[in-house]
């Protein structure tokens, strides 16, 4: 099979945790130990996040006394991808020696007249206080909002609409490449008359990842983050994991946008798109048993189903 995993942010860094490379480094090595195995059998894709780390190049980038301006997100993008492919290209050839392994910086086409670049949302960085957010949103022109019960940076995060490097990673794949691609969603770009140019903004990953499962004819997506499953009245005496469920379904649930909505949206993106291959939310260390359909929340088309379980 064909396989595209993303990765959530949870692989990299916990909710409150410090951004230092060595607590990165052990939750990246216990990501690769779960995927392993499906490079084993399977062509193996992997995207991951990258919201705290760029926003943490971002900060450093705006307050540095060197610059005189700030580094472009496009590129704080491109070296996030660097990084963390790195990181994990390195952690998967340990796990499997002799397994070839390659991380490609990857470019993802936004349009440059989608309505996100007006209403930011998506949130990058660190967590800070009350406090701490309105002097960053005074001091660096930051827009701010609520996540949890923290503040963080929202930058926009336009629409996905193709993959610039995707012949590229087709051929990888067929020489039996382990292709690490799209990390972060990609390199936000518009192309225009002089070819691809880059755009402040973070592309949400697992849309892009959903674009590229597409694309790439994949067999199944899997959308891998800290839960079993999508639940159902989360948060309430009446929660109930949700086993699975058709796009309708489960866009009604109205999961929300900062944590399960972007998930739950690509998957059902990707089995709209791709009748009968298999799109799957759960738990990273479940990667193998979420492909095997003994675990997770698995998304089908209409026609397959007659009811959310």
């Amino acid at each position: 099979m064909r396989v595209v995993a993303a990765l959530g942010g949870n692989a990299l860094l916990r909710r409150g945790e410090p951004l230092d490379a060595e607590v990165q480094l052990k939750h990246l090595a216990e990501a690769v130990a779960a995927l392993a195995p499906l490079a084993d059998r399977h062509e193996l894709v992997v995207t991951h996040g990258n919201g705290p780390q760029v926003g943490l190049l971002a900060e450093e980038s705006t307050i540095d006394p060197r610059l005189h301006r700030p580094y472009p997100l496009d590129a704080l993008d491109a070296q996030t991808q660097g990084m963390i492919g790195y990181w994990l290209a390195r952690e998967m050839r340990r796990a499997r020696p002799g397994r070839e392994v390659v991380a490609l910086i990857t470019q993802t086409v936004v349009r440059e007249d989608d309505p996100a670049f007006a209403w930011p949302t998506k949130f990058v960085g660190p967590v800070y206080s009350a406090d701490e957010a309105a002097r960053l949103a005074e001091d660096l022109g930051w827009v701010m909002r609520p996540d949890g019960g923290f503040w963080r940076r929202v930058v926009p995060s336009p629409e996905p609409h193709d993959i610039v490097e995707l012949p590229i990673i087709h051929r990888l794949l067929q020489t039996g490449c382990v292709v690490i691609a799209a990390g972060g969603g990609g390199v936000p770009v518009v192309v225009g008359p002089d070819g691809p140019r880059g755009v402040e903004a973070v592309i949400d990953k697992d849309l892009a990842a959903a674009l590229l499962a597409e694309r790439l004819d994949a067999d199944a997506l899997l959308l891998l983050t800290d839960v079993p499953y999508v639940m159902r009245d989360f948060g309430t005496a009446r929660q109930r994991p949700v086993t699975e469920a058709t796009p309708g379904e489960l866009r009604r649930l109205g999961l929300p946008a900062g944590s399960m909505g972007p998930k739950a949206e690509a998957a059902c993106r990707f089995a709209e798109r791709r009748p009968g291959s298999i799109a799957v939310i759960g738990e990273l260390t479940d990667a193998a048993a979420l492909l095997a359909g003994e675990t997770g929340t698995r998304i089908v088309a209409e026609r397959e189903v007659t009811g959310l379980r």
